[in-house]
């Protein structure tokens, strides 16, 4: 009714609201709202530029598996025997590399990977955190994310992962002004 655009679709105004939702002048602005609250959506000047980038996000952002992976340089550590097995991945002092394991280190991690962030880490920062060997201490159930019917999933995924991560920026940065 506020566009006075019959055409609109219930999934055009859920692909706008994840738009807005990823402004960054909405994400700054009701920062303290957001952790509180429940989002309150404004009226953007125009509708149909948010609900088109929304719906290119969400796709991104549902379909992750499916996008190209980022090419990392991989450097493998003379003398190591060949694993492609991770147990504890961890991002070097610059940011610009993952050390995957002995054998195996990740390089060439644009800066602009970590922009992109689920709550308080950067996506990458998650799937780096949850994709380890770990087992719990109460019950003693060891979790492994490595699959052996595909060894290369999890360095597949990073490079996804990183992929979604830049795209996703270059798409919010696409967004017209909010009108906040």
């Amino acid at each position: 009714a506020h566009y006075k655009d019959q055409s609109i679709t219930k999934w055009d105004v859920f692909h706008y609201l994840y738009a807005v939702l990823h402004h960054p002048i909405y994400r700054e602005r009701y920062s303290a709202n957001l952790q509180r609250d429940f989002p309150r959506i404004p009226f953007a000047p125009e509708f149909r530029p948010f609900a088109k980038a929304g719906k290119r996000l969400a796709d991104l952002h549902v379909n992750y598996e499916e996008q190209a992976e980022f090419k990392l340089e991989m450097v493998e550590k003379l003398g190591e025997k060949l694993n492609l097995q991770v147990k504890t991945a961890r991002l070097n002092k610059d940011k610009t590399a993952i050390i995957y394991n002995d054998f195996l280190t990740l390089k060439g991690i644009q800066p602009e990977t970590f922009e992109y962030r689920l709550g308080n880490r950067s996506a990458l920062e998650w799937v780096i955190d949850q994709y380890q060997v770990f087992a719990d201490k109460r019950s003693g159930i060891t979790n492994d994310p490595n699959r052996p019917d595909d060894p290369n999933y999890i360095l597949r995924l990073i490079g996804q992962v990183i992929t979604v991560s830049l795209e996703t920026n270059k798409i919010v940065r696409s967004l017209p002004e909010l009108g906040v």
